[in-house]
């Protein structure tokens, strides 16, 4: 089966980014912030992002360019005879599906909200009545499977390519537009102050470890899902440098988020700790108390299904590609079957809060904490952290002077030598040591 290739420059950045931008940013990242002390969180979220983010992204973009392959794929093409590292491709195909297990449906509940405010029925709405509404939940999961896989049936510089550049620029133009609006709202200033100042008395362990894990979340890392687009490319640029402008965007969107949302809870007076339903509740709320709020509401979710569907389309092409590779079936026959497939499983999510019940940390957790737990607590940095050990080694892996040639090869921002105590002992360190202490720390009850 011939290598598919992206047309542009531009479709790999914007790919890639659209993959690190999703739910993660604009639902996850603004209601951690919340119930993680503000500014604090924000500070070493960022560092996280380029002492470990950037080292991590440039690893698996490598990997993926110098194998030419899926995930499922990768490692027997680079690994050494006798190695087991290619196991470690299954669990990254595993993760893709489990990601997706709850991320299609946070999609459908954006697109159920849209829709409520493009028809005027906003004031009806209520996050709980949604998540424990069976009829809402599979209807709207269908929408968002579907959706995505329809645009997967068609080769990729016409279908994932093109629909996400045009996506991916309407979003950055959305939240610009509303992050303006919400900063100029009164009362403003005080929710940008919890937002940007760091109060390094909210700055404990737990903080430090979700900082971690969401910076990880955020840029899709650990489970191969942007070494898939690593493999899409050509060798004219330089990977580090590709992976700083994916971050920029990342951050950006993340950034902007936090812009739109706080000053506006504070111009309201409403909490900002109310956790994943931050973005439901509370900014229906601020909507409909706002002049010509039917429209920015509109807008606003407008966004969030853009944002939602970037990610998706970009990990649902990576469990594509994997299956494709191991089965030999075509486009469509592999969207058919591993749209079904998702949508399976991501019932239980779609279900969890009705007719599906299972309580995995206590009272008030179900399907979606599990399924969270089991990609951002776990697979995301042990994935980031195996990718590391197998890039940097030369005993056992890839080795440091292959992965140096492969990312320098191009024009742009090169690895250095100097740089190799980072990315072959700081970042997998650090990885050990905060997933040992977050499952210490974890809120198992």
């Amino acid at each position: 089966m011939a290598r598919e290739r992206l047309s542009s420059r531009l479709g790999f950045i914007l790919l890639s980014a659209g993959c690190a931008i999703g739910c993660g940013n604009v639902w996850k990242f603004p209601w951690m912030v919340g119930q993680n002390g503000g500014g604090a969180f924000v500070l070493v979220y960022l560092a996280f992002l380029v002492v470990l983010g950037l080292p991590a992204l440039t690893m698996e973009f490598a990997l993926g360019r110098a194998s030419q392959a899926s995930p499922v794929r990768m490692y027997q093409e680079l690994e050494k005879p006798g190695s087991k590292w290619h196991i470690h491709g299954y669990v990254c195909l595993l993760g893709n599906i489990f990601l997706m297990a709850f991320y299609t449906v946070v999609t459908g509940w954006l697109v159920y909200y849209f829709v409520s405010f493009v028809v005027g029925k906003s004031g009806e709405l209520s996050f709980g009545k949604m998540i424990s509404s069976p009829r809402i939940n599979v209807m709207y999961l269908f929408i968002a499977v579907a959706v995505c896989f329809l645009i997967l049936t068609r080769n990729l510089q016409s279908g994932l390519e093109r629909i996400t550049k045009y996506m991916m620029v309407l979003l950055l133009v959305l939240m610009t537009v509303l992050a303006v609006r919400s900063i100029s709202l009164p009362g403003g200033a005080k929710g940008l102050s919890f937002y940007l100042v760091p109060d390094f008395k909210k700055l404990t362990v737990p903080v430090v470890v979700g900082a971690m894990n969401q910076a990880f979340f955020t840029l899709s890392l650990g489970i191969g899902a942007m070494s898939i687009f690593g493999s899409y490319i050509g060798k004219d640029r330089s990977l580090m440098g590709e992976s700083v402008k994916v971050i920029i965007l990342d951050t950006f969107v993340a950034v902007t988020a936090g812009l739109i949302i706080f000053p506006a809870c504070a111009s309201f007076g409403i909490a900002v700790d109310a956790g994943p339903s931050l973005l439901f509740n509370t900014m229906t709320t601020v909507f409909n108390n706002m002049g010509g709020g039917r429209v920015w509401g509109s807008l606003f979710f407008l966004f969030m299904v853009f944002a939602a569907f970037s990610t998706e389309l970009a990990v649902c092409e990576n469990i594509l590609a994997c299956v494709r590779e191991m089965t030999g079936w075509s486009r469509k026959k592999g969207c058919v079957i591993c749209g079904a497939g998702i949508f399976l499983i991501a019932l239980t999510t779609a279900l969890g809060y009705s007719e599906l019940h299972f309580h995995p940390f206590g009272e008030g957790s179900a399907w979606l904490d599990f399924w969270d737990f089991i990609v951002s607590n776990n697979l995301l940095p042990l994935g980031a952290l195996i990718f590391a050990v197998f890039s940097c080694s030369g005993k056992f892996g890839l080795g440091w002077e292959k992965l140096v040639q492969e990312a320098n090869e191009g024009e742009g921002l090169k690895v250095k030598n100097w740089m190799k105590p980072v990315f072959a002992y700081f970042v997998p360190l650090c990885i050990i040591a905060i997933y040992i202490i977050g499952l210490a720390t974890f809120k198992w009850k």
